[in-house]
């Protein structure tokens, strides 16, 4: 029988499990690999266009580049708060996400994430009035999160906004190699053990990531540090509750962090 933390460990691996597949499908429609064209048309994913319009387009569609990341950062929003009520610390792999696409290349005015929360998410309807076909998702909402909006649940890890671009692509791989491993565990036919393969992936990720200088304490670096850690050992945990043979799965060490020198209170006199 199941104990309460076994429940909620699965619980997460389904939860993170769609999350997933929600990244998945925004990247068919919009790749990571910018030289890759799709056939796939952006403004077909749901209610996608109605989000794109930036005034840059004019338009109720998505024309331009940063059109449709505005779009997709909402989209997902939508599918894994209001449609599939997350929880919110997926808000940190959003924002990953974000910062990833913006990193690609040069947007005028956007020279960092609190660039684009000013012109793109502080005055923007669809960050400030929760909106799901029409209808006011804002109480829906409010009963998953504790806000009423998006730009409620970005206000609460503001913070995530300083991280710096030069970071973001390391962070974000590590993310997508968790989610192979989650969508690995959960196929019907696991004898090929690809999840461990993956994991033994991940895990030199993390310590490239984790022995890495910009890691200090209470950073937006750290802190998705520490998400995508928990977020393994739940995986690890989980396998071994299904018997899926975790037994080389490595361990992950423990965070380090990188002390900020104090600086020196003392007056040199030359």
């Amino acid at each position: 029988m199941f104990n309460h933390r076994q429940l909620y460990i699965m619980v997460q691996l389904f939860c993170h499990l769609l999350s997933c597949k929600r990244f998945d499908t925004l990247r068919t429609f919009l790749p990571d690999d910018l030289s890759k064209g799709t056939t796939s048309d952006i403004n077909t994913l749901g209610n996608i266009k109605n989000y794109c319009s930036n005034r840059e387009s004019g338009k109720t569609e998505c024309m331009t580049d940063l059109d449709k990341i505005n779009g997709g950062c909402i989209w997902l929003f939508e599918q894994l708060f209001v449609k599939n009520k997350k929880n919110i610390n997926i808000l940190e792999y959003i924002i990953i996400w974000l910062s990833y696409k913006l990193n690609q290349k040069k947007y005028d005015g956007i020279n960092n994430l609190n660039d684009f929360y000013t012109k793109h998410i502080k005055n923007n309807p669809y960050y400030i009035n929760c909106d799901n076909n029409g209808a006011s998702c804002s109480s829906l909402l409010k009963g998953i999160t504790g806000y009423t909006n998006y730009k409620g649940i970005i206000d609460t890890k503001k913070e995530l906004l300083n991280v710096n671009f030069e970071y973001v692509p390391k962070l974000y791989d590590a993310f997508k190699s968790l989610c192979i491993m989650y969508t690995e565990i959960s196929a019907s036919d696991r004898k090929d053990k690809k999840y461990l393969k993956n994991a033994n992936e991940f895990v030199k990720k993390y310590e490239n990531l984790n022995n890495d200088h910009n890691n200090t304490k209470d950073s937006v670096y750290c802190q998705v540090l520490s998400t995508l850690s928990n977020d393994y050992n739940n995986f690890k945990k989980y396998c071994i509750r299904i018997n899926a043979n975790c037994s080389d799965i490595p361990l992950l060490s423990d965070i380090k962090t990188t002390q900020i020198s104090e600086p020196s209170s003392e007056t040199s006199y030359n």
